[in-house]
């Protein structure tokens, strides 16, 4: 199965300069409804779906673009297809589907309302989401700075068939594996880290609403 990854980059200081420019010119593309253009960039490169302007401060991909500037039904079908995430928000914390509302371009409304493969109520994943972060900066908090990452959201975990993702942490050469599971009858996420340069940094966390527990430490 093809690992799919949360790019919590945000500044193109941390990006190569040529990967910087293609996602400038990808967001700028998008926010001026060139769909052509953006749907012929993504197909190169679809792990940038999700992608949003480095140093933007509304963190707008391509999916939100489209749904704020009205694109027709067939654009969002296929930013959805290339793996455009339904459940990810913006610095505003709105959903493609939002914008589309208070846009009013109701003919988008159902190709963008989310489809969940599983559900975990909302209060319990932001709980866990929260403790999932703490287990980040406890373990690379100076990376996570340095860079300004934006850290994994989990909802769009429920779009997947098979609810797991990578983050990689730039510094830490390595990063963070994790996935949703249900265990003993609770929602649960398992996340795994390590640094792939330093034999034995590894360390696996069962984090529930209540709490993260290492429950694993020491492998390669």
């Amino acid at each position: 199965m093809e690992t799919i990854s949360w790019d919590g980059a945000t500044r193109a200081e941390g990006l190569d300069a040529t990967i910087a420019a293609r996602r400038e010119e990808l967001a700028a593309r998008a926010k001026a409804g060139d769909w052509d253009a953006v749907l012929a960039l993504l197909e190169e490169r679809p792990f940038w779906a999700n992608a949003t302007r480095p140093g933007g401060p509304s963190l707008y991909a391509p999916l939100h673009q489209a749904a704020h500037g009205g694109a027709p039904v067939e654009v969002v079908d296929r930013l959805v297809a290339l793996g455009a995430w339904r459940t990810l928000r913006t610095a505003r914390g709105e959903q493609p589907v939002d914008i589309a509302r208070r846009r009013a371009h109701e003919h988008l409304v159902a190709a963008l309302t989310p489809t969940l493969q599983r559900t975990v109520p909302a209060d319990a994943l932001s709980a866990i989401q929260g403790h999932f972060h703490g287990c980040i900066r406890g373990r690379a908090n100076e990376h996570v700075e340095r860079s300004k990452l934006r850290l994994p959201e989990l909802e769009p975990l429920l779009e997947l068939p098979e609810p797991q993702m990578w983050f990689p942490v730039p510094g830490m050469y390595g990063g963070f594996s994790y996935r949703l599971e249900r265990l003993a009858e609770r929602d649960v996420l398992v996340a795994t880290s390590w640094c792939r340069v330093v034999g034995g940094s590894g360390e696996c966390h069962v984090i529930s609403p209540h709490g993260a527990l290492l429950v694993e430490r020491g492998f390669v």
